[in-house]
């Protein structure tokens, strides 16, 4: 079947072949250049790839790494001491370390500071990953920065090292100019002294011993859930990884952790106390709640809970170590404790301050448990990509959806749209979605349009459409079969629909697929695409009015034409948008066109 399909994607490919090599991606040294041709030579240096496979390889060496870093930060201008005057919440962790910054920067700027907010990825632009006041730094400011570190690095190149950081570390050092040039915390509306940066590192969840995204001097630290991700870099087992994420801790810098599997909270105690750094379990967000005390957060999803009383831990222990009083008042710690308690000492709780309960109910977080209701269809996108962070997933989709107005005649259709990278496995993924009821799998690339050559900040060179697309019919077989063993038969034979009975082949019309005909029954309920734009198309029929209605010319597919008038008549469409962040990001790009300007 992948064969057969791949067979059918060569002639698309040669036929953008041309488009593509048309397509330069040598660096323009004049800093004049507009902020496209900024991000096309910003992504030059995309050799993450190769850049994971050099840190495995030197995990061993740290040191190495770490005076490889020192040398590019000081041929930009600065000095490791230079960013000791950031003061830095420093986050890591495998899941949910970009809301935890999200709710923490958001607390901060309801004291009024002037925030600054380094993450990664980004969903729709580079510039997302370096923010100040909780808005990514404008076009003109990325480039100005991104052209004083880069013709730096290129004036004091040495023929006998690498003349140029890989991308994640360019953007790194990066971020620290922007920050310290723009005096973020600077402001005279601010209550305490000095800048607050919510530090989130690398999105893969590979910070923690490498040097590249481990401040030396933060305020305080945290950690987020833990779980199994990132394998080939980080370790195959939840104590090796709570090893590597134990690097962020510091002598003397208090930090805090959510609760965690025993065996790695074990494993991120002994870290602590073999860099003398106090560790503190963080109470559950109900332990902050009074009886009539429920508080409200700006990210849906129960899990966003504990991300949440995380926080609220690091900023008010940031705001009290910077001299700011009146941070709420202490409550007991409660006396009994679980197995959990005793292993890490609890944190104490204390009563939300105004500006705290403010922060949390204005956070916001795009691609993480968002809704975008439009008209019959609504969109459910959340970018997980773990285990654990799927089971939330669904969890927050069977709920979100059951929240909805039913339609009075019963005709609802639920569509899942799907892309896994890197090392995941994706048979594990989709397995846990099974029992959301999809009528259609919808599979696809990460990329916006078949060519991306237009858009830049969306491009990823460590990654051919043909390999991706290899993936995406790997992931239409995985879900084929997981069909037949829960159903105990063949799906391509039966296909029941809670809009009403089984798809009927209709007139071969409606939009270009790259999956042709298998010989025998055309009701399967998974689709390939070759990319998100002819994927929403399909999936909307023109009834989301940000979206084109599909395409009536190419190859069809019959169960994709069937498809088409289930979709058009039904009252309502829930689409769940999953498994990768970029494939999120890819979606709002289309969905919401105002975050591409």
């Amino acid at each position: 079947m992948v064969a057969r399909g791949l067979r059918a994607l060569r002639g698309a490919l040669r036929a953008i072949a041309a488009a593509e090599r048309r397509f330069s991606t040598r660096p323009a040294r004049a800093p004049a250049m507009d902020y496209q041709d900024t991000i096309r030579t910003l992504n030059t240096l995309q050799t993450n790839a190769s850049y994971l496979e050099q840190v495995k390889r030197e995990r061993g060496d740290p040191q190495a790494q770490l005076e490889a870093m020192r040398g590019f930060l000081e041929r930009s201008g600065l000095k490791v001491e230079d960013l000791d005057r950031l003061n830095i919440i420093h986050v890591t962790g495998t899941k949910g370390k970009g809301s935890v910054c999200a709710f923490t920067e958001s607390i901060l700027r309801s004291y009024g500071l002037k925030t600054g907010f380094y993450s990664s990825p980004h969903l729709v632009q580079v510039r997302e990953r370096i923010r100040i006041n909780g808005q990514p730094i404008s076009k003109d400011l990325f480039s100005k920065y991104f052209w004083l570190v880069y013709n730096r690095l290129e004036e004091t190149k040495d023929p006998a090292c690498a003349s140029m950081p890989a991308y994640f570390r360019f953007l790194t050092i990066m971020a620290f100019h922007v920050f310290l040039q723009e005096k973020v915390g600077a402001s005279g509306a601010e209550p305490v002294p000095g800048a607050a940066r919510a530090w989130c590192p690398h999105g893969g969840g590979t910070a923690g011993t490498l040097p590249c995204c481990v401040p030396r001097a933060p305020v305080v630290c945290g950690v987020s859930s833990l779980g199994i991700d990132h394998t080939s870099i980080l370790g195959d087992t939840m104590e090796k990884i709570a090893w590597q994420k134990g690097g962020i801790f510091k002598p003397g810098v208090p930090a805090f952790t959510v609760a965690q599997p025993e065996g790695p909270l074990e494993v991120l105690r002994d870290r602590a106390q073999e860099r003398e750094c106090p560790l503190y379990l963080c109470p559950e967000l109900d332990a902050f709640e009074g009886d009539n005390q429920a508080l409200e957060l700006g990210l849906a999803g129960a899990h966003q809970r504990s991300n949440a009383a995380l926080a609220l831990q690091l900023a008010r222990t940031w705001l009290q170590l910077r001299g700011c009083r009146g941070l709420g008042e202490l409550k007991e710690v409660p006396s009994s404790t679980e197995l959990v308690g005793r292993l890490v000492p609890l944190a104490p709780t204390f009563r939300p301050t105004d500006a705290m309960i403010q922060g949390l109910r204005d956070t916001e977080w795009l691609g993480r448990t968002q809704v975008l209701p439009r008209g019959p269809v609504t969109w459910y996108l959340d970018g997980a990509h773990t285990t654990s962070s799927i089971q939330a997933c669904v969890r927050w989709f069977r709920q979100a959806a059951l929240n909805q107005d039913k339609p009075h005649d019963g005709s609802e259709v639920r569509v899942l749209l799907f892309n896994a990278t890197g090392d995941r496995d994706s048979a594990a993924l989709l397995k846990l979605l099974l029992p959301c009821h999809f009528d259609y799998a919808v599979f696809c690339p990460n990329f916006t349009e078949v060519s991306m050559a237009s858009n830049a900040d969306q491009q990823n060179f460590n990654v051919t459409l043909e390999t991706a697309l290899t993936r995406c019919l790997e992931n239409q077989q995985t879900w084929t079969r997981l069909l037949e063993e829960k159903s105990g038969q063949d799906p391509w034979l039966s296909a029941p629909l809670r809009a009403g009975g089984l798809l009927q082949p209709a007139p071969a019309r409606g939009t270009l697929l790259l999956v042709p005909p298998a010989p025998r029954p055309l009701n399967s309920p998974a689709l390939v695409f070759p990319c998100l734009a002819q994927a929403l198309r399909w999936v909307a029929q023109g009834r989301d009015p940000h979206l084109a209605a599909p395409t009536a010319t190419g190859a069809h597919h019959p169960a994709a034409s069937s498809g088409a008038v289930l979709l058009q008549e039904a009252a309502a469409i829930r689409v769940l948008v999953t498994g990768s962040l970029h494939l999120v990001g890819g979606v709002l790009r289309l969905l919401d066109p105002a975050l591409s300007q």
